[in-house]
């Protein structure tokens, strides 16, 4: 554990390979065009060049880039947003089927200044996908929407193929990680998603190295069982400037490993945990997984 006034060195397991190929620089330049938004690039994510350079997928950032809250571990910009572009949806829906993708992840700034939360342009953006893209599946990971169960309806008739909502850390540290969103809030929303539509599997994420103990993030998978989510990823956090909360710890690959099969153990369909895994990564494996696992129970 370090003290508040060290940082702890960053181990030689997160050291990542850079990848600026043809798909790389071809998708860079596809999303300036089309004036959109990654979470790859605006969160800082340490495997977009796997992911844009290799598996050639990416995360789509809606609502614009400015979020209204300010989350301590988030890089992504905080202010007041001005930006709702309805012609977004057939944007994200174009640059989909141009790359030619076999799922997309959605995801968006939190959106506290609309009464909907931004509901309805994330609901027009998978129906816009779904449109150009008969054969991608889809998967959104929206904020908590205010927590607003009309809004979280809104999201869910449009009938993605997965629903994300992270968690983001154990309960105890919930208050000093995130901004204005509660872990309760983020359980029942997780819960309420499963009981609009039973058949579309739901997942979250956790972070761990920010101070919280084992106990806690066993107790945070049981939580999210006991509110039926069926897919979980865990990773590092790692801080994405000198302004964010700092890292306590870097767990080791074989502690990601033990966590993952506490995880199976406990009913998840699928998890992936490891140094460098965030809530997008691999999706589309995750979401084969999540198909198998229904096959089954049918």
């Amino acid at each position: 554990m370090a003290t508040k006034e060290e940082h702890v060195r960053k181990p030689d397991w997160l050291k990542i390979k850079l990848n600026t190929n043809e798909h790389y620089t071809g998708l860079k330049k596809l999303m300036r065009e089309n004036r959109l938004h990654t979470v790859c690039e605006e969160a800082k994510c340490p495997n977009i060049h796997e992911c844009w350079a290799v598996r050639r997928t990416a995360t789509f950032m809606i609502l614009g880039s400015v979020c209204t809250r300010a989350c301590r571990f988030c890089a992504v910009k905080t202010g007041l947003p001005t930006e709702l572009d309805w012609q977004e949806p057939e944007r994200v829906a174009e640059s989909v089927r141009i790359m030619n993708l076999k799922h997309v992840v959605v995801t968006a700034v939190a959106r506290d200044d609309l009464k909907d939360g931004g509901a309805a342009v994330f609901a027009e953006t998978v129906r816009a996908i779904r449109r150009k893209n008969p054969f991608t599946t889809i998967e959104v990971l929206p904020s908590d929407m205010g927590g607003v169960y009309e809004n979280l309806k809104t999201l869910m008739d449009a009938r993605p193929d997965i629903l994300n909502h992270n968690i983001e850390t154990v309960r105890r540290l919930t208050p000093r990680v995130r901004a204005r969103a509660t872990y309760e809030r983020s359980l029942e929303f997780l819960r309420r998603a499963k009981e609009l539509q039973p058949d579309i599997p739901t997942k979250s994420s956790i972070m761990i190295g920010l101070g919280e103990t084992k106990e806690e993030i066993i107790e945070a998978m049981d939580d999210l069982r006991a509110n039926h989510v069926d897919i979980l990823t865990i990773g590092q956090y790692l801080q994405p400037t000198k302004k964010h909360l700092k890292v306590v710890k870097y767990y080791h690959p074989d502690e990601f490993q033990e966590l993952k099969e506490i995880a199976l153990s406990k009913g998840f369909s699928h998890c992936e945990a490891g140094p460098l895994v965030r809530s997008s990564y691999h999706a589309d494996e995750q979401v084969n997984e999540a198909a198998k696992a229904r096959q089954l129970k049918a």
